[in-house]
């Protein structure tokens, strides 16, 4: 049996809403490297600027914003500099540091394989398990998803990932989450 929000029915995602600096851009890498279908178009009250969203599948969208005096990004900061397994990965309190596509684990090295005969850099792929590093050598029935990471032409962090069992169950919530007293370099 699903378990069930009994205080708000959530459906997933309607939309993630992301702000590109170039939306022909977007819409060309979007398209037609991860063949998502574009689903609206929208553009913005006096030029303020526009409002493009793709079908994700599930019923679920992303979206993108172009604003013609939107700040240029800060890698390390708005985002990842780059992809876990070639470099610096944090992003700043309150950033969108990755989105994850589910993909099938029965495709999972195929959709690698293609990404990179289209061009796109692709991390290591990342077998994470319960071990303290969190991340297995080699693939065994402990590894709970797999994922590689790419990014998109703005760099946003991207990762297709594949569930290898479901989460939820005993042992899957075992640490105490941090405060805001837990982190380094805070001013007091």
């Amino acid at each position: 049996m699903d378990w069930r929000n009994e205080e708000f029915d959530l459906g997933g995602v309607n939309h993630l809403a992301l702000v590109c600096a170039d939306m022909k851009r977007t819409v060309e890498f979007y398209t037609q490297v991860l063949g998502m279908r574009l689903i609206k178009t929208l553009n913005l009250p006096a030029g303020s600027g526009q409002h493009f969203f793709f079908d994700m599948g599930g019923g679920n969208a992303l979206a993108f914003f172009w604003f013609p005096d939107a700040p240029d990004p800060v890698p390390g900061v708005s985002a990842p500099v780059t992809v876990p397994g070639f470099g610096e990965w944090t992003s700043a309190v309150g950033s969108m540091n990755h989105v994850a596509f589910n993909v099938p684990e029965e495709r999972f090295l195929d959709y690698r394989a293609k990404l990179k005969a289209k061009g796109v850099k692709v991390s290591p792929i990342i077998d994470h398990d319960d071990s303290a590093e969190g991340v297995a050598r080699e693939l065994h029935p402990g590894v709970f998803v797999r994922s590689f990471y790419f990014q998109d032409p703005d760099g946003i962090l991207l990762e297709f990932a594949c569930w290898r069992r479901v989460m939820g169950q005993p042992g899957d919530i075992r640490h105490e989450p941090k405060t805001a007293a837990d982190r380094t370099g805070l001013r007091v």
